[in-house]
């Protein structure tokens, strides 16, 4: 059965990362007018110019046209991952428009909105990248700039999205463009948290003088790796072996009760970490 379903949990949790996207855009941004970047703060701006257009529909479409204009100015920059997130959160969008319509905020508490309005697109965008995907847009934007001027992505992406943001002082106002340029950079933080907290990951450094049952129980039960060598206790004089696991947070509670339960003198140090490279965790950057 897992077999059957792991090829199938990238588009999954893409799936949920798209919606949680487009939630956050559909019912808390766009009703407030914030433009926190992003094609979504491109929509709300000329939603509000062209009254005849809808914030959904102009974002629908212009993702629609980024996608095309990135695969002919970038090839295969513009991957298929992002074509489908890209592409599933501006028709969820819309989605939510014809179900749902909305004519005003949810609230009369803006800050509030602001608050939920970053979470759901931050935990959305975090999942997507953890996938290696993106909601495209100004993404696509940011590697066509830095293809053609000496700008990196990341200094290309928080220029067009700042750019976007100050635009909102012109259309909604003082107080809705501080609060867009306030969620401009909330996100950013939010993101990489978000991001560390998905990847996290333990890593023990176990002491021990029974090594061989500890070993067997880290291979057989948690079915994960383990690199031993000897080491030696200056105190007690005492030979012993140093063990090194890496492994996932839901395994560590139950890898400190088999350790101490084996050995109960043991000496364990557990450290966390995001960024682990190698069979079993991150294949690549």
């Amino acid at each position: 059965m897992k077999s059957n379903t792991r090829p199938f949990l990238p588009f999954i949790w893409m799936t949920i990362g798209s919606t949680c996207v487009a939630a956050g855009v559909y019912f808390f941004i766009m009703p407030n007018g914030f433009a926190t970047g992003g094609v979504s703060g491109i929509s709300n701006i000329l939603g509000y110019l062209l009254p005849f257009l809808t914030p959904a529909s102009v974002l629908l479409t212009l993702n629609i046209l980024l996608l095309i204009l990135g695969f002919f100015i970038l090839g295969k920059e513009t991957s298929g991952k992002t074509a489908y997130c890209s592409l599933l959160y501006s028709f969820e969008t819309w989605v939510f428009e014809k179900l749902i319509p909305m004519s005003a905020p949810l609230t009369d508490q803006m800050l509030l909105e602001l608050i939920y309005a970053i979470s759901f697109t931050s935990v959305g965008a975090a999942i997507l990248f953890h996938t290696s995907a993106s909601s495209g847009g100004t993404d696509i934007i940011a590697l066509i700039l830095k293809k053609y001027t000496s700008l990196n992505v990341g200094k290309a992406l928080l220029f067009t999205d700042l750019l976007i943001a100050l635009s909102s002082f012109v259309v909604f106002g003082i107080r809705t463009g501080l609060y867009s340029v306030l969620g401009l950079f909330a996100k950013a933080f939010l993101v990489d948290s978000v991001i560390e907290s998905i990847n996290s990951c333990k890593y023990f450094t176990i002491i021990t003088e029974h090594p061989e049952e500890i070993t067997q129980y880290i291979m057989t039960t948690m079915k994960r790796g383990v690199t031993s060598h000897p080491a030696m206790g200056e105190y007690t004089h005492q030979p012993k072996t140093m063990l090194h696991t890496l492994c996932r947070r839901f395994q560590a509670t139950e890898l400190k009760k088999t350790v101490k339960r084996i050995d109960p003198n043991s000496f364990v140090i557990v450290t966390t970490t995001s960024e682990i490279l190698g069979r079993g965790f991150r294949k690549s950057l």
